[in-house]
């Protein structure tokens, strides 16, 4: 899927495929040619990308069918895409917190320290709460899925 999507975006060698992976990640991920080579081939036997020769390199754009399977799993895509930009922010905080320097500005993709301390007092309230039974588990489920519309509505 990951794939897709960046070919989706441009049509791009495998070379530039992993590079974009690794960018998209601020380096955490960097696929191996024998990952992405053959998950190329497989897109290609799928019908979902075509291929055009350039040289010895092969040119990889999205076909119809590609694009419809990216349109159908739209949310999924999304999703993982976030959390390629998620993973990049946070090597980038792992970074800065090594080097000695100062996390970054919220307006620059950084988190502020009061969500940064919310989010650890949630992890931790549920790891403590992990052997009640069912009702109790049900009523905090309830509680997350409110908390979750209302993050995603952005506080409408």
């Amino acid at each position: 899927m990951l794939l897709l999507a960046l070919i989706e975006d441009k049509p791009s060698h495998g070379y530039e495929l992993i590079k974009a992976l690794e960018t998209r990640s601020n380096g955490f991920y960097s696929p191996s040619p024998g990952m992405v080579y053959p998950a190329l081939t497989y897109l290609e036997e799928l019908g979902y990308v075509t291929v055009e020769l350039e040289g010895n390199r092969k040119r990889y754009a999205l076909a119809a069918p590609g694009a419809e399977h990216l349109a159908a799993n739209r949310e999924r895509v999304d999703l993982m895409l976030a959390k390629l930009s998620h993973i990049a922010r946070k090597m980038d905080s792992v970074r800065r917190a090594l080097a000695g320097e100062d996390p970054a500005d919220p307006s620059e993709g950084g988190w502020l320290p009061e969500l940064i301390q919310a989010r650890r007092a949630l992890k931790t309230a549920l790891f403590r709460r992990d052997d009640v039974p069912a009702d109790e588990q049900r009523r905090i489920a309830a509680i997350l899925q409110r908390a979750t519309r209302e993050i995603e509505g952005g506080g409408d």
